[in-house]
């Protein structure tokens, strides 16, 4: 990928240079220390004077949302980063990325608050379907593909969270506690490989700490290695809120307190210069580092930006890459016939032998999670379900029938389905400031409020609108958030009263209070009724950030569970097959928490093995951002993961299962057949600190040091609707003194009856018996290749040097382990096919 950046134009450093030193020789002190402070919750302050607009941020990891928390302006919304990196393809990254630039300066945004490149440590991380994966090099190289992207459309990035905020529990408070040979060799790979090869604009740091000190101030890591040995030349902004001291944030490397106004920079930092505790200079670097992304970005005038207009990419079709990504992501885990049957995927309802009847089953077939939880969370203007998907592919006279099965969550959630809202907006005298169309029940306003409403007129809130029940009886309602509320449901009014703040130990949990179911009411099936949320917004004194964050709660008359889960089997036996959909919820992943289990909620395992035992040949859709237990994987046809595939959810599923497409995707993390076989399962800190004590050893690097004990699917594995022959592998060495060892070439021919896409996978295999523990071999390389039936293909895989060094603490150095390392080539890190040797002699 690194030859590839100079494309993005970035050959005006010199003229970029120059005005910014005449920008900031216009500058004095307190203009300095402002520009370093959010001058709300996604911005920076302009200075006209020196031709500085301001600086727009915004989440962007699967789409990019913009400073406003509304459907008004709906955002693309492409897979979960795990499933990008499911896909095996930087370049397909790349693609993503770029859309998102476009959907950047579609939205005035000059830098998206992504990627995210922390590590798989424990398959309990709450928010891993917002990064890669297990491994570090997968994690990097598609991250590279991803800021090179974005960058390319002349839009930031902010490579995160720098560095190990690889878990949710106490992540504001918590210090990891790491050796320096797994924090170079895993945590800090990804970023490493990140800033050479795509040269990112922007770096955020961690909320956590690491080794005694947080990130925010992390001299030794932010200046002394992200900006000394790798040569970083970008910005680093801290996570939002995570900056903590004025002297030691910008000591400790940190240009960007966000988000603002109060924060520990501005006006602190320059009484801090005044009173000598920092001094002009440290404080006139930090404010270089941003006067170069404004330039980069094109916001500074007298500097080119780093990408002209006419060298950006074309325009990009959102819904068609979306799609595209989906279907390359999805993981066919298992693909077995039963009783003698043959492979029950692709269904092919057009072929002869085709299913003519299908039966689709579970809640999350008809009420997709596309998107994890969070920061991620954007609105896209349609979502595609998997019902939606295949009523719309399946060809006429195939018979489509569906059931609910088992609900996965029995709690209140945001009102979504049937519900058309709107937030209005109100001043203390009943005027009308604003309103604002909403995707949910949820309003979440930090800082950012709808145009034309600010924060100290504002009075109350109302979440307003009707809602259409698809089913009759009682449907419970509920609230969520702080302040008076006074909750009415045709006509009837469930609550009145205050909500008071909560003593939590994250701030914005503490701003979005607790679910408190409110009531029920009678309702008939089709028939609307008037709906409202009244919010007399809290204004707590200390508080870190205007906001205003409530919930209108909803929950679907509960039907007996054993009731649906009969009609769901008798769907089944009338079918000729069955697909089941099974999902994890916003309450077991997202972002704020970690998971306690990987068991599917609900009684969706049961649903699973009373369809199968039906006996219809069943394909069971795994929809969850990480694992989940699968105890009754060997009881059905095929298994396939699905990820939170984006908003063409259904349409890319119907692509897949039908057989116009086949499965392209890859396990980019290794999944266990029970959460007590783990090798990592702590992310609960003790008295404040979370000790990594498995050094080097997760992942599948860890698995592969196991006796009797295998997980469910290695790492690499997944299954396409062809066969693939592995029939020659040759290595080339290189220079002594070079990057890479050498050059591995395979040659793959597809054996199978149709067209189809495998992706090569390279491991580095140690010497036996070298006496330096260290895993048994690693991920080095990875390419893509099609072919037509019979046809081969060939792939030429560079062996990076890193591969055969560890990190030397004592000498805080990298040393190279001579020995005959072998090169093995397969399906996954437990399916290789061919293999070579690969001398590594010492260093001179």
């Amino acid at each position: 990928m690194a030859d590839a950046i100079g494309e993005g134009g970035e050959g005006n450093e010199g003229g970029t240079a120059e005005a910014v030193e005449k920008a900031l020789g216009l500058l004095d002190l307190d203009t300095k220390a402002r520009l370093l402070s959010g001058q709300d919750m996604w911005s920076l302050p302009a200075v006209p004077e020196i031709g500085l607009s301001s600086l727009v941020m915004s989440d962007g990891p699967i789409g990019v949302r913009g400073v406003h928390w509304t459907a008004d302006d709906p955002s693309i919304a492409l897979p979960s980063p795990t499933a990008l990196a499911a896909t095996w393809d930087p370049e397909l990254a790349r693609r993503a990325g770029r859309l998102l630039a476009q959907e950047a300066r579609r939205k005035g945004v000059h830098v998206l608050l992504a990627p995210t490149v922390n590590l798989h440590r424990s398959p309990l991380g709450g928010r891993h379907f917002e990064a890669y994966s297990e491994d570090p090099y997968l994690t990097g190289e598609i991250g590279t593909g991803y800021v090179t992207g974005v960058q390319d459309g002349g839009v930031g990035t902010t490579v995160k969270h720098f560095v190990a905020n690889d878990a949710e529990t106490e992540r504001f408070t918590v210090d990891n506690q790491i050796a320096a040979r797994a924090l170079r060799e895993l945590y800090l790979a990804p970023f490493e490989a990140i800033v050479k090869n795509a040269r990112p604009w922007g770096v955020m740091a961690a909320y956590n700490g690491v080794n005694g000190s947080t990130m925010t101030e992390h001299r030794e890591l932010q200046q002394g290695v992200l900006r000394g040995e790798w040569g970083f030349d970008g910005f680093i902004v801290s996570d939002w809120l995570a900056a903590r001291d004025t002297v030691r944030g910008l000591k400790g490397g940190l240009d960007v307190a966000m988000p603002g106004p109060r924060t520990v920079y501005g006006e602190a930092l320059a009484a801090a210069v005044r009173d000598g505790r920092v001094s002009e200079a440290e404080l006139d670097e930090a404010v270089r580092r941003l006067l170069t992304l404004a330039a980069r970005v094109g916001v500074l005038d007298g500097a080119a930006p780093a990408v002209a207009p006419a060298g950006r990419p074309g325009p990009i079709d959102g819904d068609a890459l979306a799609r595209e990504i989906a279907r390359r992501s999805f993981v066919l885990l298992r693909n077995e016939g039963a009783g003698g049957r043959e492979a029950v995927l692709p269904l092919d309802p057009g072929a002869p032998g085709g299913v003519r009847s299908l039966a689709l089953i579970g809640a999350a077939a008809r009420d997709a999670r596309v998107l994890g939880g969070g920061s991620a969370v954007v609105f896209p203007d349609h979502v595609v379900s998997p019902l939606d998907g295949l009523r719309a592919a399946l060809p006429p006279g195939v018979e489509l029938s569906y059931a609910v099965g088992a609900d996965p969550t029995d709690e209140l959630t945001p009102a979504a389905q049937g519900f058309e809202l709107r937030a209005v907006i109100r001043a203390a005298d009943g005027r009308v400031l604003g309103e604002s169309r909403l995707a949910s029940g949820q309003v979440q306003w930090i800082s950012d409020f709808p145009e034309g409403v600010s924060f100290e007129e504002l009075h109350t809130v109302e979440t307003v609108g009707t809602f259409t029940p698809r089913e009759s009886g009682a449907h419970s309602f509920g609230t969520r958030g702080l302040g008076g509320l006074r909750l009415a449901v045709g006509g009837k009014v469930l609550f009145e009263g205050e909500e008071h703040p909560a003593d939590v130990g994250d701030p914005f949990e503490a701003f979005m209070g607790s679910p408190v179911p409110r009531g029920q009411v009678e309702l008939t099936a089709g028939e609307p009724v008037e709906v409202s949320l009244i919010c007399a917004v809290a204004r707590p004194e200390d508080a870190l950030l205007d906001a205003v964050c409530f919930s209108l709660l909803h929950r679907a008359p509960e039907r007996d569970a054993e009731e649906l889960i009969q009609e769901a089997a008798a769907a089944a036996s009338a079918a000729e097959a069955a697909v089941v959909v099974v999902a994890t919820t916003e309450r077991v992943e997202s972002e704020g928490f970690d998971r306690g289990h990987l068991r599917l909620p609900g009684r969706q395992d049961e649903l699973v093995r009373r369809v199968a035992a039906t006996g219809t040949p069943t394909v069971v859709v795994v929809n969850a951002g990480s694992p989940v237990e699968m105890a009754w994987r060997d009881e059905v046809a095929a298994v396939l993961l699905s990820w939170f595939p984006g908003q063409e959810a259904g349409a890319a599923l119907a692509d897949v299962l039908l057989g116009a497409e086949e499965p392209g995707g890859r396990l980019p993390t290794t999944w266990p057949q029970r959460l007590e076989d783990a090798p990592v399962s702590t992310v609960t800190p003790s008295e404040g600190r979370l000790v990594y004590d498995e050094g080097v050893f997760i992942g599948y690097r860890a698995w592969e040091r196991r006796e009797g004990i295998a997980p469910a699917y290695w790492f690499g594995h997944g299954l396409g609707y062809t066969d693939w022959a592995y029939e020659a592998l040759d290595f080339t060495p290189a220079g002594r003194d070079g990057e890479a060892l050498g050059t591995v070439t395979v040659r793959v021919r597809n054996t199978g009856a149709r067209a189809g896409r495998e992706v090569v996978q390279l491991y580095l295999t140690v010497p036996e018996n070298d006496g330096v523990e260290r895993p048994v071999r690693r991920l080095v390389g990875f390419a893509s290749v099609g072919a037509a039936p019979g046809e081969t293909a060939e792939v030429t895989i560079p062996v990076p040097r890193r591969a055969a060094e560890i990190w030397d603490a004592t000498k805080g150095a990298w040393r190279l382990i001579p020995g005959t390392y072998a090169a093995e080539a397969g399906r996954s890190v437990a399916d290789r096919r061919l293999s070579a040797s690969v001398p590594v002699q010492p260093t001179a």
